[in-house]
This record gives structure tokens, C-alpha cells and sequence, in this order.
């Protein structure tokens, strides 16, 4: 035997000592080295679990291996489509300028340049085939609909990237705009890509907020901080009317996003609105974690440290009056938690509950569902352990994957083939403001309220008891925008099914931040309303569309004479603060911690 050779038995015991030198694990040591593993594989994914991935494509492939019948529908429903297609290109041959332009019921091919060919033909074929990949993900048996629902989100994905809009030589749009300007809206471009190349390898991110900034054009309404922990800073807004309704309004935003995006520019803050209305605002403003300090932060954290000391500090500042409370997004579920646990503990402070596009139950939360698999969310938990937050990046780039046409891929071409900038607002300077979400709290919001929908099974524990909405008494005002790609309108009037106090609900036109975000007039804006008290009958989301009419006109003046009606009478305005029990001026409005 050469002696190069190695035995099986001499490679056993090489196994066997390598082995051996192994230091033993325990429990917590083996799960933090499998945490490092998934967090050094997301970070070459974006954050993304190739295993779910995988999985998912398993599944479609596989079941659509041994569905001989579904195959041969596909391939008859590929040849009809081709041939379909044929017929187009040889009409399209024949009379070619007088060829008439194939319908594109697509919003990204709406516009003339589209109509005319050979793009209108490009443009079809373009959508044949992204109508037959998207076939192919459909009624296959035996295919996890989860599975199925992100195959078919991620094939369209892939779609968009080679869609002819995505190419200067393919559309018209980019071509036509060459032509008139002789080439330099492509120098624009450049120059635009040239500096976000430059700011994306220097890492700088920091907002690009054009003319707007905090403190100077947006989150301006005159205010005191009247009190300020490690979590919150609450704001109480200065009055401006000889009167105020005794009632209080206690604003819980979301940290998800920054509080000023109800405080923009004056004619677009619902808190200058609120206040002109006769109401005392007050609005937490919360602080934008770091992964250093506030990894461990936690959702009882911001129950307890947030919303139950904003409580505390808006009794002490107005002793004589119950509060309504109002919340947006997660700061909405946050406020139905604390609503429920208030009222388990027989605690009456709130006088009514105003819920802004959140969720109560997450059983169909959007297309943000697609993605949260669990193992998924094993990869983002563990991202998130490692950096100690989800970034602001990550969350807004999981947001743009769910609209890439309209959030991606529009933006660019507009911006790097047309050379527009894009047109600043006091909105979008806010989108670009982003925050962080804290590891401890998003992995258990993401756990127990989207994945295991706890709070909707009266199963959400909050000090060591299940909380439950069937304890609400107060009267609720519950607004869903039509257009939600975050919380389904559909999804927020589950609300309905959870509890059966009074619900007032108010479905607007518009999205997530801009139907919210209406204004006190809006020529644009439409809404419907209906009331159902405890004993009425269940109406579903369907016929409760088609029952009730459109408004026109933006809802926030709804709101404010649905507040007035529930509001006992009208008070001197209140002084800033309480010094005397502990609530003093700290500094003015904005505030701190929105700067950070």
C-alpha cells in the first residue's frame, strides 16, 4: 500500500479526533452560533431566507411535476397566447403605422408614447408572458398557498426587472425625451446615479429631505415636552382658541415611522387642525432606538415606559377629564393592547378610541404576509440580534418590494433615464426620514401578533395575563384608507369581529400615509361612514361597501364633530405641564428625540 494512502479506519479516527477536540455546547452557546449563521447568510441575501425560498419552489415544482393535466392546460394555454401573439406581429407587419394599438391593462404602459409601435406590441408581449408565468402558480393541488402566494410574488419580481419600460432603447417615453433634449436628460441622470453611488459607498444615510426640515417648515405647531423618559418625549400642544373641550387627545403614532407625519406643514398637520378644533393635543414622540443601548428594549416596554406613562402624565396635567386616545399603525395595536388591559384592570380613563389604518387582527395583513414565513423570520430574528435593531433601510426596502413598480423601478427611470428630480413634499421628506425597530420588540411583534395573531385570540399576555378587545366599552372610530398596502382596509375592519362595543368606521380613499394624511379639504378625497352599536346584526366588508355611499371631501372634519359629540364640555385652556406633580416644561416642540 503506497504510503500516501489513507484506510477507512485511519480516517474514522482522524473524524473521531477532530471530534473529540470540539469543546462541548450547551443550550445557549449552540443557539448563538446558529443565530451567527443565519445572520452571515442574511446579510449576503439582503436579509432574505434562501431556505424558505427553496422550500416554496420545491413545493410549486414538484406538485406541478406530477399534475400531468394542469401541465397540458398550461401548455394549451401557452400555444393560444403564442398564436395570439403571431397574429398580432403579422397584423402589425402588414399595415404597421395603421396597425391599432393592442389595449395594455397596465397603469405602466398607460400613457400615448405606449399606443404607438413597435412599443404598444412590445408592451403586450411583455404582459402575454407575465400573465402565462403568473398562470402558472395557479389552482396547482397540493401547493401550500403560502408557498404559492411567494412564488408568484417572487416570479413577478423577476418580471419587472425586464420590463421594456426598464430600458431606454424600449421606451418611448425615455427615447422621446432624448430626442428633445438632445441627450442630456441621460447627463442628468448620470450625475444622479454618479451621487447616490457615492453617498451608498460612503454609507452616508442620512435623510434626503430637500427644503424641508424638522423644526423649521414641518412638525412646526407650537408646543412644550412635558415629560421625557428613555423612551418617549410627550408633547402638549399649545392651545388657540378661548375654549377647549374638556376631553383630552392623546396621539399615539407609530415607531415605525416618525410622529411628525401628523404634524407636516400647517395645511397638512391634523395636530394644527386638532388644536384650531378647540382640543388639547398631546403626542408621544418616540425615541429612534440604537442597537448598542436599546437592543433589549421590549413591546411591554413600550406599553408600560410609553403609552401607560403618556396616560399618566396627560391625568396629571388634566385631572377632570377622561382622554381620547388615538393611535396610527402600530401605535393603533399598541393602544388597543393598552385599551384592553386597561379595561380588564376596570381602569374607565379612556373616553373613546380612535384607531388611524391599524390592525387588530393579522390574519390577512397585506402583501407584507408573503414574506413572513418562519423561516423568515428565523433569518430576521437573527439579523436583528446581531445588529440589535432592524435598520431603517431594511424596513423601508421590505415596504418598496411590495410596490416595486410604483416605489422602485418608476422612480428610476424617471430619475436616472429622464433626469427629473423627483418633486419634493412635506410627505415624501418624511418617508425619508426613517427609524429603527428595536431587536426585542419586533421580534416579538412580528411573532406573536402577525405570525400567531394572539391579541385577535385573546391570547396576547400583558403582565402575565391574556388580554382580550371584548372588554372595550368605550366607543371606537376606526379609519381604514382603500388603497392600505400596509393594513388592508379589509384587514383593519376586522375590528368589528373582536369587540362588541360601539364602532365607528370611516373607510377614506387614498394609502397608508397619504389617506391619512388628507387635510381639513381635499378636492381628491372621498370617504364612507356607518355606526354599528353593540346589538346590531354582522355586516360584512362587501356589503358594507356597497351599502353605504361616497362622500366627498377629506374625513378629518368627521373625526373632530364625531370627537365633539363625545366630549362632556368646554374648559379654560390648560397651562404646558404640572410642575407641581412632576410634569415641568422641559424644552419646546418638536422636541429631542425626532431629531435622531
Amino acid at each position: 500500500m503506497a504510503d500516501n494512502e489513507v484506510t477507512t479506519a485511519d480516517f474514522a479516527e482522524q473524524i473521531s479526533g477532530i471530534l473529540s477536540s470540539i469543546p462541548s455546547m450547551d443550550e445557549e452557546s449552540a443557539a448563538k452560533l446558529d443565530t451567527d449563521v443565519r445572520a452571515s447568510i442574511s446579510k449576503i441575501t439582503g436579509g432574505m431566507s434562501p431556505i424558505q425560498l427553496l422550500n416554496a419552489y420545491f413545493d410549486w415544482l414538484s406538485h406541478l411535476a406530477i399534475s400531468p393535466g394542469k401541465r397540458d392546460l398550461l401548455w394549451q394555454s401557452l400555444q393560444t397566447r403564442l398564436m395570439e401573439l403571431g397574429s398580432q406581429a403579422t397584423g402589425q407587419l402588414a399595415l404597421r403605422e395603421k396597425a391599432p394599438a393592442i389595449p395594455l391593462n397596465d397603469p405602466t404602459f398607460a400613457s400615448e408614447a405606449w399606443q404607438q409601435q413597435p412599443f404598444n406590441f412590445m408592451a403586450h408581449a411583455y404582459l402575454t408572458l407575465r400573465d402565462w408565468i403568473q398562470e402558472t402558480t395557479e389552482g396547482i393541488a397540493g401547493v401550500d398557498p403560502f408557498h404559492s402566494d411567494l412564488v408568484s410574488f417572487i416570479n413577478g419580481q423577476m418580471l419587472e426587472i425586464i420590463s421594456p419600460a426598464n430600458f431606454p432603447v424600449t421606451n418611448p417615453e425615455v427615447i422621446e425625451a432624448t430626442k428633445n433634449e438632445q441627450g442630456q436628460n441621460l447627463v442628468r441622470g448620470m450625475e444622479y446615479l454618479k451621487r447616490d453611488v457615492e453617498k451608498k459607498v460612503n454609507k452616508d444615510t442620512s435623510p434626503e429631505m430637500g427644503d424641508f426640515a424638522v423644526g423649521v417648515n414641518i412638525g412646526i405647531t407650537p408646543g412644550k415636552v412635558v415629560f421625557q423618559n428613555n423612551l418617549i418625549e410627550l408633547i402638549q400642544y399649545t392651545p388657540t382658541t378661548e375654549k377647549v373641550e374638556r376631553e383630552p387627545v392623546l396621539i399615539v403614532p407609530a415607531w415605525i415611522m416618525k410622529y411628525y407625519i401628523l404634524d407636516l406643514s400647517p395645511k397638512n398637520s391634523l395636530v394644527k387642525y386638532l388644536v384650531d378644533q378647540g382640543k388639547t393635543v398631546f403626542m408621544i414622540s418616540w425615541k429612534n432606538p440604537n442597537g448598542d443601548t436599546d437592543r433589549e428594549v421590549s413591546l411591554d416596554d413600550y406599553l408600560d415606559q410609553g403609552l401607560m406613562e403618556a396616560i399618566k402624565a396627560v391625568q396629571a396635567i388634566c385631572p377632570d377629564a377622561k382622554i381620547n386616545a388615538a393611535g396610527y399603525c402600530i401605535g393603533g395595536t399598541l393602544l388597543s393592547i393598552g385599551a384592553a388591559t386597561m379595561a380588564r384592570e376596570d381602569n374607565d380613563v379612556l373616553n373613546s378610541v380612535t384607531l388611524f389604518a391599524a390592525q387588530t387582527d393579522f390574519t390577512e395583513p397585506g402583501d407584507i404576509k408573503r414574506m413572513l414565513g418562519a423561516s423568515q423570520l428565523s433569518f430576521l430574528d437573527s439579523h436583528m440580534w446581531t445588529e440589535g435593531h432592524l435598520p431603517a433601510d431594511s424596513m423601508g426596502s421590505s415596504f418598496m418590494a411590495l410596490r416595486a413598480r410604483d416605489l422602485v423601478w418608476n422612480p428610476a427611470i424617471s430619475r436616472y433615464f429622464l433626469g427629473k428630480e423627483p418633486f419634493s413634499n412635506d410627505l415624501m421628506a418624511w418617508n425619508a426620514d426613517g427609524t429603527r425597530m428595536p431587536y426585542k420588540m419586533h421580534s416579538r411583534y412580528l411573532q406573536e401578533l402577525y405570525i400567531e395573531n394572539r391579541l385577535a385570540e385573546c391570547r396576547f399576555e400583558v403582565g402575565g395575563k391574556p388580554v382580550s378587545l371584548l372588554d372595550l366599552r368605550a366607543p371606537l372610530f376606526v379609519v381604514g384608507t382603500s388603497s392600505d398596502h400596509v393594513a388592508p382596509w379589509t384587514s383593519v375592519y376586522k375590528i368589528h369581529r373582536l369587540t362588541t362595543t360601539e364602532v365607528t368606521f370611516l373607510l377614506t380613499s387614498g394609502g397608508h400615509n397619504a389617506g391619512i394624511v388628507s387635510g381639513p379639504s381635499h378636492p381628491r378625497r372621498t370617504y364612507r361612514i356607518a355606526t354599528r352599536k353593540p346589538l346590531d346584526k354582522f355586516v360584512d366588508p362587501d356589503s358594507w361597501l356597497r351599502n353605504n355611499e361616497v362622500h366627498p371631501g377629506s374625513w378629518w372634519p368627521v373625526w373632530n364633530e364625531w370627537l365633539q359629540n363625545h366630549s362632556s364640555s368646554e374648559v379654560a385652556p390648560r397651562t404646558a405641564g404640572a410642575s407641581r406633580k412632576g410634569y415641568k416644561v422641559l424644552r419646546d416642540a418638536p422636541g429631542e428625540y425626532v431629531l435622531g
